[in-house]
């Protein structure tokens, strides 16, 4: 299957068969997320894994629509930064340092644009940047599960305050910017017959 077929098989699954995906396809898909592009290369997000059937059961009341939580195999949370703090600078160039085996002096130039770049921002506009850089990621998983034959749904309709509560995650550093279910298909799942419809190339390409 070439990435056209996998994107036209591609839709948004409404109802899962409770299928576990094996680890290694899982991995695969994770990995993408992985290297996902990002600007200035910080990454300004992280990614929980949701596996357990103990902690899906909790975030159902979280989600507006749970028929995906209750039925996926997993279900992956992509959690944006507010800020960009200094000591995660410093440990994003100790990391480039230690993997490219680079004198962390040699990368003083960079630091000081990365410096520039977060410093003249509000920090509005280092979140909304940040979860831009999230959606990237939510891309890339969901393009490699349809690679994997892995079926997928994408969904902000969540409870905020609820996730992050069950999540454990700190409101003032950090949100939930989306979530996305993964596992196969049910053959309930009656959306899976319906033709895809996307505007035509006319109206949605302009080469200038």
């Amino acid at each position: 299957m070439n990435y056209l077929e996998a994107l036209s098989r591609r839709y948004s699954v409404k109802k899962f068969n409770n299928q576990i995906i094996p680890q290694e396809t899982l991995h695969n898909i994770l990995e993408s997320g992985k290297l996902s592009a990002s600007s200035l290369g910080l990454q300004p997000y992280k990614i929980l894994v949701v596996e357990s059937e103990k902690m899906k059961e909790k975030l159902i009341p979280a989600f507006y629509n749970p028929s995906q939580i209750s039925t996926c195999s997993h279900l992956v949370v992509i959690v944006s930064k507010k800020n960009i703090e200094e000591n995660y600078i410093q440990g994003y160039f100790k990391h480039i340092s230690e993997v490219r085996e680079t004198p962390i002096e040699q990368l003083t130039p960079f630091r000081n644009s990365i410096h520039q770049h977060v410093n003249q921002k509000t920090r509005d506009e280092i979140f909304n940047w940040a979860e831009k850089q999230s959606y990237i990621v939510l891309a890339n998983l969901m393009y490699a599960a349809a690679i994997e034959n892995i079926d997928s749904c994408p969904m902000e309709g969540f409870r905020q305050d609820l996730i992050e509560e069950i999540l454990n995650i700190n409101p003032e550093t950090e949100k939930v910017t989306v979530t996305l279910a993964l596992g196969y298909r049910s053959e309930e799942d009656h959306f899976q017959h319906m033709k895809k419809v996307r505007k035509p190339n006319e109206k949605l390409f302009k080469f200038i």
